[in-house]
């Protein structure tokens, strides 16, 4: 059986950081995570339908 290797560098995965080899690494995934960059497929949505209203003048009892 194979040796894991980080996804980013390719090199040897540590325990503490898997599947990245360091923390250094599992930080530039994270970031590139939160900046949009990686996506997850799925349908589009309209984010204007069932979201609340800002409007307090709108607000349902």
């Amino acid at each position: 059986m194979s040796t894991p290797t980080c996804p980013l560098c390719k090199k040897p995965a540590d325990e503490k950081h898997k599947p990245f080899c360091s923390k250094r690494c599992a930080d530039i995934d994270l970031g590139r995570w939160l900046k949009g960059n990686y996506v997850v497929p799925g349908p589009a949505i309209d984010e204007s339908e069932g979201l609340p209203s800002d409007d307090p003048s709108e607000a349902q009892d």
